[in-house]
């Protein structure tokens, strides 16, 4: 795989997500195994493997630790984290971006 990256947008305010503490790990005989993690910068995005890094094919989990982000806003948002599982299929890019609000999110495979 060639790398793999993140980016969360807060539909809400209409702006990134910085700082957002995001964990990588993948799924080996039905156990999550720690792969990497990263902070959101500034523009919202991270980058949780690089594109000299390769990993294989497999199923991943991607956890967003939103609850600190919404505390600094005050907000008291439903979501403490959240969890996205996804199959890699071949050895491209690949782009997991989050739509985040308070109380809802989605997500896809990007580019």
């Amino acid at each position: 795989m060639n790398g793999l990256t993140t980016h969360i947008l807060d539909i809400s305010r209409g702006l990134p997500a910085p700082q957002v503490r995001v964990r990588l790990e993948q799924n080996v005989e039905n156990e999550w195994r720690w792969i990497s993690e990263a902070l959101t910068d500034g523009d919202g995005r991270a980058r949780l493997r690089s594109a000299e890094e390769t990993f294989d094919v497999g199923t991943y989990r991607l956890t967003f630790e939103v609850a600190p982000y919404f505390e600094s806003l005050q907000i008291a948002a439903f979501y403490p984290f959240i969890q996205v599982v996804f199959t890699v299929h071949d050895t491209r890019h690949h782009h997991v971006p989050l739509l985040l609000g308070p109380f809802g999110y989605s997500t896809y495979r990007g580019s």
